[in-house]
């Protein structure tokens, strides 16, 4: 897509300067530190599986052993205890999942020889990232036998019944009707679970729990769904939360496509402690890099607590610092689908021009990124009508600017679930009228005078402006004054702290320092 906005590339330039200036110091800070998540990610990688009768997982059961044995002892890494329980019992990794899950203590065993125990982690670094590099290769194929098939942007579409059976037969009739994208939204406050379920799961408030088996139905499913329609069907789930990287991890071992994984949204919208978000969206990008998923990040929430005019620019600053970490965890641009949202209150005169140049904004910026567009929410009255017409104009400034993927808007937003019958609808609706302006895009031109390329202009000033008070403060500092989403946040405070680990000097992990190799970080 040609640029339009005449934007200045040196302004660019600066922007994304300070967002690597910003992130420095909190990526500091996420190297010298690991947490109780992404250790339980690392077991989840080496095969840790299962769960005791009370339904514990067993990778937190690994976890607590190795807590309860002496906290600091977690600062050396876990898998080197799960590691020596396997040398030392001679067991295979599923009999020794049995084992710990009915009751066996990991930290009953004394130590054995460390050049053993290292290369016994390395067999099982071996294993489990072959298995995700397979299913990496999987995905590969099945793109390549459907190439082309998809629509542009990809059509994103959202199951959440709770009960993971019936997600499977919504999920399969909405891909007949054209979706490209199955999301399964995850069970309200899941986000705030320090463990991840086990296994399939049939009841759920506003969604379906996040688990490793319900991620594998869903995908076979839409593998059967895709292969009768003739395309590729990409599958979504949310790697965010207490539990990211483990949720990552599932992903990857799942060959899910797509993940929610923003680097801020759980310390603003969770109150999640931002020491220990910016810790796991590290590794859990790590491990989403390494499996070829693309991540969506979560801008679009910021305009459910700031006005979508005024607060325009720290859309854009969270775009550019999500890159950047995005760049330090080894993601490529490819698979950066920043996020943002057609969310400005209708009744604004020009409304739609300040959304088309915020759009085409984002695209410009980022020509790389698979950029996600969220559908109009916050405005939305349980005027049907009103609602159709607002998404109509949504699908507009999507197909025009070049978004990759759309998530569709439903007529039905604020008054219930959406039926099937929405969801059709909403398909209809976005083809209807990316179909008729197909090639608009290439045919339009802004005026440099114009009210779209002055909107531009100044919400990119404006982020520049604020990008420059984040690095005088601090970016833990500037959350906790709320400059981020009108919410504070006290860096002491949130959910999940006591999750967070120092690394000793004898830090063990060689998972992650597989995924730093593979994927060329530090050279």
């Amino acid at each position: 897509m040609q640029p339009k906005l005449h934007l200045p590339a040196d302004r660019i330039a600066h922007a994304r300067l300070l967002a690597t200036r910003i992130a420095a110091p909190v990526q500091d800070f996420i190297d010298s530190h690991s947490s109780v998540t992404v250790e339980r990610a690392t077991l989840r990688l080496a095969g840790a599986d299962g769960a005791n009768a009370d339904g514990v997982p067993v990778p937190n059961l690994v976890v607590d052993q190795v807590r309860a044995a002496d906290p600091a002892l977690l600062e050396d890494g876990v898998l080197l205890r799960y590691v020596n329980a396997l040398l030392r019992g001679g067991d295979s990794v599923e009999t020794l999942n049995r084992k710990i899950a009915e009751g066996f203590d990991v930290m009953s065993l004394p130590l054995g020889d460390r050049a053993a125990l290292e290369k016994k982690a390395a067999e099982l670094v071996e294993t489990g990232m072959g298995r995700i590099q397979s299913m990496r290769e999987q995905r590969k194929g099945k793109l390549d036998e459907h190439k082309d098939k998809n629509n542009s942007p990809l059509l994103y579409l959202i199951v959440a019944t709770g009960n993971i059976y019936e997600d499977v037969k919504q999920a399969k009739a909405a891909v007949k009707q054209g979706a490209d994208v199955i999301a399964v939204i995850r069970t309200t406050a899941q986000s705030l679970l320090d463990y991840v379920p086990f296994g399939p799961t049939t009841e759920g408030f506003g969604g379906t729990y996040a688990t490793q088996e319900n991620f594998r139905i869903m995908r076979k499913a839409l593998d059967e769904a895709g292969d009768e329609a003739g395309r590729y069907i990409y599958l979504t789930n949310y790697a965010s939360g207490l539990c990211m990287p483990e949720i990552a991890a599932s992903g990857a071992i799942e060959r899910l496509d797509m993940m929610l994984n923003d680097s801020m949204y759980g310390i603003l919208f969770r109150d999640i402690n931002m020491y220990r978000t910016f810790v796991d969206q590290k590794f859990s990008r790590m491990i989403n890099a390494f499996a070829g998923i693309i991540i969506n990040t979560g801008e679009d929430n910021y305009l459910t607590t700031s006005d979508a005019v005024e607060k325009a620019y720290t859309v854009l600053a969270s775009q550019f610092l999500n890159e950047q970490f995005g760049f330090l965890a080894g993601m490529p641009a490819k698979l950066l689908g920043l996020g943002h949202a057609f969310e400005m209150e209708p009744g604004i005169k020009n409304g739609f021009l300040y959304e088309f140049a915020q759009a085409q904004m984002a695209r410009e910026i980022f020509p790389e990124h698979p950029l996600k567009y969220m559908p109009p929410t916050k405005f939305m009255t349980g005027d049907i009508f009103k609602g159709l017409a607002m998404n109509t104009m949504f699908n507009f400034v999507s197909k025009a600017t070049g978004q990759g993927i759309h998530l569709l808007g439903m007529l039905t937003e604020a008054v219930h679930t959406p039926f099937m019958m929405d969801r059709y609808l909403a398909v209809d609706n976005a083809r209807y009228v990316m179909n008729n302006i197909a090639d608009f895009a290439e045919d339009i031109e802004f005026r440099k005078d114009g009210i779209m390329v002055k909107r531009a202009h100044s919400v990119l000033a404006e982020t520049i402006s604020f990008m420059e008070d984040i690095e005088k403060t601090g970016l833990f500092d500037a959350i906790a004054k709320g400059m981020f989403a009108d919410v504070k946040r006290p860096k002491d405070g949130g959910k999940g702290l006591e999750g967070l680990i120092k690394k000793g000097p004898a830090y063990f992990n060689p998972f992650e320092t597989y995924l730093a190799s593979a994927l060329g970080l530090g050279k």
